[in-house]
């Protein structure tokens, strides 16, 4: 038998790690919520979904196997809200980026002021999503709220019920969202900016670059990694955003902004069907687990790439 000595010894070859048992004591206090709170309900949601679970129900469940799905093919209602879902994960998710990363590279220069800048910046991400919402729907207000009262003093219209108005409802609502999540995105960028290194941008100024060519050379390049991160993040965060669109709208008017998640949280709780809400969080966990692959895929081709 060869010994840990002999095969240090060799050239080309290490000994094998000894496992330690006793580091699993030290990750179950992280581990046991994780499953009780995680874990558990989502199994126990799919097990729900091929049931006709109800509320108040007094008959037993009873198993139906892909029954609930087969209504989901055809429950237009149920598509109609995931194709808002996916016009507001986009919506939200694209100017939210743009936007923050004008913002980064703002804050990044050598500014005045620039730490008070940076911690206002972060002011809405600290804002608990419903008083974001409370606080939005003041500013939509018809009657009194700001936007309409610095419309009617710029002498361009007023009176305007964005949130309860067919076509503007959906907009209004994205825009709610791109400037709660913006700051979230900021921060990233602007952690991923630190780790470019300023050499080569002053470098590349040097060598005669404008401001477009440096970023696009030497900034960007480096950034990309984070920039992939956020983007796919905020995109799963948005696509199962619920609180901010039901304090703002409740999904209204005529189903406008009813996000996947609001379609759900009303089959479950207002109308008691656990069995059909259960397979409409399946699905959206389908496309969430979607998402990721392609988020990690896209993080391992980046890393074979380097």
């Amino acid at each position: 038998m060869t010994t840990v000595a002999e095969a240090a010894a060799r050239p080309g070859t290490r000994p094998a790690p000894a496992r330690d048992h006793g580091a699993w004591f030290l990750v179950l206090p992280a581990l046991i919520p994780i499953l009780v709170l995680s874990v558990g309900p989502l199994l126990y949601g799919i097990l729900l979904a091929f049931t006709d679970a109800q509320s108040g129900r007094t008959a037993a469940t009873r198993w139906t196997g892909v029954l609930n799905f087969q209504d989901l093919l055809h429950d237009t209602l149920f598509w109609e809200s995931f194709r808002i879902g996916l016009l507001w994960a986009v919506g939200v998710t694209v100017p939210q980026f743009l936007l923050a990363l004008g913002l980064a590279l703002l804050l990044d220069q050598d500014l005045r002021l620039r730490r008070l800048a940076r911690a206002l910046a972060i002011v809405p991400w600290a804002m608990p999503e419903v008083v974001v919402g409370v606080m939005w729907r003041l500013v939509y207000n018809p009657d009194a709220g700001v936007l309409n009262e610095t419309l009617r003093d710029l002498g361009i219209g007023g009176g305007r019920d964005w949130l309860g108005t067919l076509t503007t409802a959906l907009p209004a609502v994205i825009v709610v969202g791109v400037w709660a999540g913006m700051p979230r995105t900021t921060v990233a960028l602007l952690a991923g900016l630190q780790n470019v290194p300023r050499e080569l941008r002053e470098a590349a100024a040097v060598d005669g670059a404008g401001a477009w060519r440096r970023f696009r050379a030497v900034t960007w390049p480096a950034l990309r990694p984070v920039a992939l991160a956020v983007t796919s993040l905020n995109l799963i965060w948005n696509f199962n955003a619920f609180a901010l669109v039901y304090v703002l709208t409740g999904g209204g008017p005529g189903g406008r902004t009813r996000l996947p998640m609001l379609f759900a949280y009303e089959e479950a709780f207002r109308y008691g069907q656990f069995g059909y809400a259960a397979a409409m969080g399946c699905v959206m966990v389908a496309v969430i687990s979607v998402l990721l692959a392609v988020f990690l895929a896209g993080r391992l081709r980046g890393g074979e790439d380097r």
